[in-house]
């Protein structure tokens, strides 16, 4: 295994060599930038596993330089700040933009490798192509959104995050999340019911997918659940695909969970209403796809990303995802063409409505939201052969989940 690569950025060349030789005694690869500029072109070169960013240097101060990476999508691995004079308000700024720690010099041995063995640890778990919000755009769509978000992070109300299949909702969950408390993912309903889960939470954050797909003894869990996080000191972030209103209008769903979630509702713009947004939304999904080795070197014609920014994008950001990973492997070239990118978008046209939509838009919502459905599955389905323990992953259901939603979808599967 090769060793994990940290780039240490900082004007005093005593620090620098310090830390070098620290890290470098401990089996660690060390890169090193004596200030922004050079880090930038470090960055640019290749993705570190971690960065130790000073944040006083004389060109450009280590928290714009932690903001230029958000914003531009390049804060794709954990970066942890370093000062002589950090300040409790310097700490939270610098978390908020996506820091994972803090070091407060002179830097104590054992407080550096701790801070990092985290900090490596992090990295290891996280989603490597996990997008941030700051990386969505910088359209007013987005930057509306963003604004909505922050008000709502500084309530202690439940957040309930709406909007279409494959749309940016994890990213705006993440958004609330807080590195210094506890972060709890409820992945299987059945976490709903263990008596550990506040006690992992407490003081912190639950993230629960797809409360639409809920049954009646776990809607029940969930509207327990909302007193006793209260108590506790934990936020609620739910998140739906479907209008949970029809829902309820139909007797599916408990009116007085409804009403609860319905206290704070934040709905996700579909990827259609800021299409300025795709090209380098797109560019940023296939250099991280590129720097997490998942796909071999590529870029995109200026014809192709105009394709991508006048296509429909039915799916939103899962199916964009989805379909720059399909571009990537399958052209020959370096460079993604529009011919390339024509002939992926046309196959995933087929039945398409003369509105250029995957199906005819004058069917009634819920015909016309089980035809996407049926589409989106059936795609992951085709795409991981079949396998369900990878669909249940790409897609964020639970396996009990996703078979209830294939059967009721009339989708043939192969149990496994």
């Amino acid at each position: 295994m090769s060793a994990k690569q940290i780039l240490v950025v900082d004007d005093e060349i005593g620090i620098r060599d310090l830390l070098s030789e620290i890290l470098w005694d401990e089996g660690y690869e060390v890169v090193l930038a004596e200030n922004a500029e050079e880090a930038r072109q470090r960055r640019n070169m290749a993705r570190p596993d971690l960065v130790l960013l000073d944040i006083w240097m004389p060109d450009t101060d280590g928290i714009t330089l932690l903001k230029e990476w958000a914003n531009s999508g390049l804060l794709t691995m954990p970066v942890v700040m370093m000062s002589g004079h950090g300040t409790i308000d310097t700490a939270v700024e610098a978390t908020r933009i996506g820091a994972c720690d803090f070091l407060e010099k002179p830097i104590a041995l054992q407080k550096l490798l701790n801070t990092v063995g985290r900090a490596l640890q992090r990295n290891a778990t996280a989603n490597s192509t996990l997008l941030s919000l700051s990386s969505l755009g910088k359209s007013s769509v987005v930057a509306e959104l963003k604004r909505t978000l922050e008000h709502a992070k500084q309530l202690t109300l439940p957040v309930l995050l709406t909007g279409e299949p494959g749309s940016e909702i994890e990213i705006c969950a993440h958004f609330f999340r807080n590195p210094n408390f506890p972060w709890v993912e409820i992945k299987e309903s059945s976490m709903l019911f263990s008596s550990e889960l506040l006690d992992r939470a407490k003081e912190g954050l639950i993230f629960i997918k797809e409360i639409c797909d809920f049954d009646k003894e776990e809607q029940k869990a969930l509207l327990s659940l909302f007193d006793k996080a209260e108590q506790n000191g934990i936020k609620l972030i739910c998140a739906s695909s479907k209008p949970l209103a029809n829902l309820v209008a139909r007797g599916e769903y408990d009116a007085d969970l409804f009403q609860k979630l319905m206290s704070l509702t934040i709905v996700i713009p579909p990827l259609r209403a800021h299409p300025e947004d795709i090209p380098n939304l797109s560019n940023l999904i296939l250099s991280q796809y590129v720097e997490s080795n998942e796909i071999p070197m590529k870029r995109f014609s200026t014809a192709s990303l105009n394709a991508l920014r006048n296509y429909a994008w039915p799916g939103n950001l899962a199916q964009l995802m989805a379909t720059i990973k399909s571009l990537a492997l399958t052209s020959l070239e370096e460079e993604i063409t529009l011919a390339n990118t024509n002939q992926i978008l046309t196959k995933q046209k087929n039945q398409t409505s003369e509105d250029g939509l995957p199906f005819p838009l004058d069917l009634p919502l819920r015909e016309a939201r089980d035809a996407f459905e049926k589409m989106y599955f059936e795609y992951h389905l085709a795409k991981e052969s079949g396998g369900i323990t990878r669909v249940a992953e790409n897609v964020g259901l639970e396996r009990t989940h996703l078979y209830r939603k294939l059967k009721q979808l009339g989708i043939l599967f192969k149990k496994n």
